[in-house]
């Protein structure tokens, strides 16, 4: 297998998920800056010229959740569980691309991506509107959370590591993690996992 990615949001999940599961795959970097996600073997792969994309035989599989979905499955892992729980973690799949990751993705651009691929300064108005977005998400998720370890059932599931994407870069993109206790408690408890710490292969630069 080959995942392609790079050091930005959404390859995260998917790393993090390949290096937890000691997947058997090959990592090829794309420099964005260069427009190596643009070239015409590379959307040939994936038609949206996005990363990550995991390769895996005649499969060319694109969107993370679904890498992490294969992955899991592939080696049979609890992560993706083959039980009631799925249905739960589909659902905050969902949720989190409507309502969490996607207020913390701006957050995430606006601070991080602009500066980096320079983009311009930071657009204000974005900012507060992904900021108000984001904690009214944050609270639905802190509720959620007040009483468990994982979002879903007792134990780690791909939902974690979809969910808490955007968090590690919370200082950073100033995202407000600190106002939602049982959020940055779990999200500490992701960060005992080392896939979750450090999930990029090392020729990544800290984004």
């Amino acid at each position: 297998m080959k995942l392609y990615w790079s050091d930005v949001l959404k390859p995260r999940s998917a790393c993090a998920v390949a290096k937890y599961l000691e997947s058997p795959v090959e990592y090829v970097y794309l420099d964005l800056g260069r427009g190596e996600h643009r070239r015409p073997d590379y959307l040939a792969l994936n038609p949206n010229g996005k990363v990550p994309t995991l390769v895996d035989g005649a499969l060319a599989l694109w969107e993370t959740d679904a890498i992490m979905c294969h992955l899991a499955a592939r080696c049979d892992s609890e992560l993706w569980p083959q039980d009631a729980r799925q249905i739960e973690v589909i659902r905050w799949f969902s949720w989190n691309h409507q309502h969490f990751t996607q207020p913390g993705g701006a957050l995430y651009f606006e601070h991080i991506i602009r500066p980096r691929f320079g983009l311009g300064e930071a657009d204000a108005a974005e900012v507060e509107r992904a900021s108000h977005e984001w904690r009214r998400a944050a609270a639905v998720l802190d509720g959620h959370l007040q009483h468990r370890r994982y979002v879903v059932g007792d134990s780690l599931t791909l939902a974690d590591f979809a969910l808490a994407v955007a968090l590690p870069h919370a200082t950073r993109a100033h995202i407000p993690l600190a106002e939602f206790p049982a959020v940055q408690r779990w999200h500490e408890r992701m960060n005992e996992l080392e896939a979750w710490r450090e999930p990029f292969p090392e020729i990544a630069v800290a984004a």
